[in-house]
């Protein structure tokens, strides 16, 4: 099996683990797109960063806790420059909480 391959059946246990959850979160990153990527056919690109949020979701406790482990992921990803301020971060934490809240993984 290629790197490729392996990453896609990542993403696929993903999103059999969170079920709607994980589409609701693309969803909101793609919608939002804080990097500037949205090319408005390519809605499987925030993937990546979808895969290592989902997982840390259990570390947050609010949703000022979750824009930061989103902006952190954004960084890990992209880099400093690339991912912005955090501030940037707000509306997407808030979106992504309430979807968490919804789904109650």
């Amino acid at each position: 099996m290629d790197r490729a391959e392996e990453i896609k059946l990542q993403y696929k246990r993903l999103r059999s683990e969170y079920g709607e959850l994980y589409d609701e979160v693309l969803q909101i990153l793609f919608r939002n797109d804080p990097i500037g990527i949205n090319f408005e056919i390519n809605t499987d690109e925030y993937e990546p960063e979808v895969s290592t949020i989902l997982p840390r979701l259990i570390e947050a406790h609010s949703v000022e806790d979750l824009q930061k482990i989103i902006h952190q992921e954004f960084i890990r990803w992209f880099s400093a420059d690339i991912a912005g301020s955090r501030a940037k971060y707000a509306r997407i934490a808030q979106e992504v909480w309430g979807a968490y809240k919804k789904h109650a993984v």
